[in-house]
């Protein structure tokens, strides 16, 4: 099997039991042979490289000092293919290299990504976007490279020293003692050296990052800075930073300066051991003039390999960093998974069985649920009971922050229960796969979402197959089709990143749209017209009147004039549901629903009054 070929089987799933770099073994299995093949051609290429000066003692005994060309000619030859074979070795090497890193940094890539899919809304809510972007990214690249790159240069200037040394060691074994009493010498320098500049290059990074920042949010919050008259307060920020970041990178300068100049003292030294102590042996007649040439060779390159060894195992110790981080993110367990008993029956998010789906309908039931969010320290539901009918449409009131989201996300099995069950059709929801719910569930948020790329491929997640016919009913049902036919590229317009390229308005029909298209048999709305025009909102509201007819539905309002029709109200504040039931039993009991309904209704009188 080719590595390409293996490299495609899914490394989503490997179980990972450790963290380090035992938990990264599996996704480097597939390339074994490969690792091996370059392992085999860097000691290979050393080998040959590490012969090259015997070539030339070999010329001066033969030709140089008896003055003759006898024999040249095989020599040539054989010189020659040495030379073509390490250029073939080296060019083969450095291809399986590359193909090594960017596959592993793929697979893993791949994996970390598909494992996100898996996690629950929590993991989300307490790490940051730029936290996990780079784990997926940064580390991920780091890791391939150290697996391909560094791991052929531990091997390559391991191998290379030792095959100087053997061979310094066959040439003269006195001469060569006297070199080698320099390597730990040297190692010590390089050791004392690196610890150092590994503390200024970490600071460097660090001293980047908060840079990077400012410079974002001086881009990202132009407008605000503006209003503020804070571009001094910034500037000065930024350059305060600037100026720390050149003071600790010219120190690292100054440092990496002195580190250059130690070692190559030490190769000085170590050259003139082998004028003064090869030349008095030469002069003696102990060592041959051919055999001196090999030594100045030697020691010219021998404290490299030194030098690059501990600077690679130094890179090792500071990827353990990047290991932890990214295995600590394939080890994250989701809040909210299927058990192996659906997992078998259903299938994963990946892997679904849709043959053994039942069919939905859209009767759901709090019994006795109490709920905790995973980062909270009070429950937000206690003991909390509710049935819903197949088709009925309730409605969630509240002030902002109150929590009205919270019932939508466990019906959504965003979230699990920290106590008690939800049915839906009567069955506990974690009876049946989290993919099986989701694909009967439409939602439309109340910030409303696009992906880059056409109108078209943003309705067809809602359904992958959707034919143009069943798209146009979509953005009919919701009002929207006059506005994407009269779009100049129709279904085909870009909606840009985030769908920048659309109005608010429209934006929040197109993700009603797609919400409607698979047919879900539970809809959620979460303010679904807070963040559109008096015209829009009319729009939608009609829409929704009529799509919600035969669906359960669950509506999350903050505009109350938009609810007076639901089937049941919930009211919902600091997190707890205080009163229930329809707009008119609400209004009776002149409680807090009474009291926020008035206030909207006040609100929008005034503020026609003056319009």
């Amino acid at each position: 099997m080719s590595m390409e070929e293996t490299g495609k089987k899914d490394q989503s799933h490997i179980s990972l039991p450790y963290y380090g770099i035992p938990r990264l073994i599996p996704f480097f299995k597939p390339y074994k042979k490969t690792l091996f093949a370059m392992m085999v051609l860097g000691l290979l290429s050393s080998l040959i490289d590490a012969a090259f000066p015997l070539f030339n003692r070999y010329a001066l005994d033969h030709f140089v000092f008896p003055k003759t060309l006898q024999g040249v000619v095989p020599f040539i030859i054989v010189y020659m293919i040495t030379v073509v074979l390490f250029v073939t070795i080296d060019y083969l090497t450095l291809i399986r290299a590359w193909r090594v890193e960017i596959s592993i940094s793929r697979d893993m890539k791949n994996a970390a990504f598909n494992h996100l899919q898996t996690l629950s809304f929590s993991y989300f809510n307490q790490n940051n976007v730029g936290y996990i972007h780079s784990r997926i990214m940064s580390d991920t690249q780091r890791i391939g490279e150290i697996v391909s790159w560094r791991f052929m240069d531990v091997i390559w200037h391991g191998s290379y020293l030792l095959f100087m040394i053997v061979m310094m060691l066959i040439v003269d074994i006195k001469l060569a003692l006297y070199i080698m009493l320099l390597i730990p010498v040297t190692a010590v320098i390089v050791f004392f050296f690196q610890k150092r500049l590994i503390v200024l290059h970490r600071l460097i990074r660090e001293i980047n990052s908060r840079i990077t920042a400012l410079f974002n949010e001086g881009i990202t919050g132009a407008k605000t800075i503006k209003i503020l008259v804070a571009e001094e307060t910034m500037g000065e920020g930024f350059r305060k930073e600037t100026d720390l970041m050149r003071r600790t990178a010219v120190k690292t300068g100054r440092m990496h300066a002195f580190f250059i100049a130690g070692v190559a003292f030490m190769g000085s030294t170590a050259l003139s051991i082998v004028l003064m102590s090869g030349g008095h042996m030469t002069i003696e007649g102990a060592l041959k003039l051919s055999s001196l040439s090999v030594f100045i060779t030697y020691a010219l390159n021998i404290m490299e390999p030194v030098q690059f060894l501990i600077e690679t195992l130094a890179q090792l110790v500071q990827a353990q960093v990047n290991i932890e981080r990214i295995t600590r993110l394939l080890r994250t367990e989701s809040d909210v998974a299927d058990t192996p008993e659906v997992i078998e029956k259903y299938g994963d998010t990946f892997s679904p069985k849709k043959e053994n789906w039942e069919d939905l309908h859209g009767h759901v039931t709090f019994e006795d649920v109490t709920f905790m969010y995973p980062d909270g320290d009070e429950n937000v539901l206690t003991h909390f009971n509710l049935d819903v009918p197949e088709g009925k449409n309730i409605a969630i009131v509240g002030e902002t922050g109150a929590g009205k989201s919270t019932l939508v996300n466990l019906v959504c099995r965003f979230f699990e229960p920290t106590k008690g069950r939800i049915l839906i059709d009567g069955k506990d929801a974690r009876e049946r796969s989290q993919l099986w719910l989701h694909s009967h569930i439409g939602y439309v948020l109340q910030t409303p979402h696009l992906f880059s790329g056409t109108v078209r491929d943003n309705l067809r997640y809602g359904k992958e197959d959707a034919t143009d016919e069943e798209i146009l009913l979509a953005l009919r049902l919701v009002s929207a089709e006059e506005i994407v036919t009269s779009m100049e590229k129709g279904l085909d317009t870009e909606v840009g990143e985030g769908g920048s390229s659309l109005s608010t308005g429209e934006k929040q029909l197109l993700s009603f749209a797609r919400a409607l298209i698979a047919d879900p048999k539970i809809l959620v709305l979460d303010e679904a017209t807070s963040s559109v025009d008096t015209v829009t909102e009319r729009r939608i509201q009609e829409a929704i009147r009529t799509v919600i007819k035969g669906r359960t539905s669950f509506v999350i309002a903050h505009r109350l004039s938009t609810v007076v029709d639901a089937d049941e109200i919930l009211v919902v504040r600091d997190g707890k549901i205080i009163e229930r039931g329809k707009h008119s039993e609400l209004m009776r009991m002149r409680g807090y629903y009474h009291t926020l309904y008035t206030r909207q209704y006040e609100e929008l009188a005034v503020k026609e009054a003056f319009q």
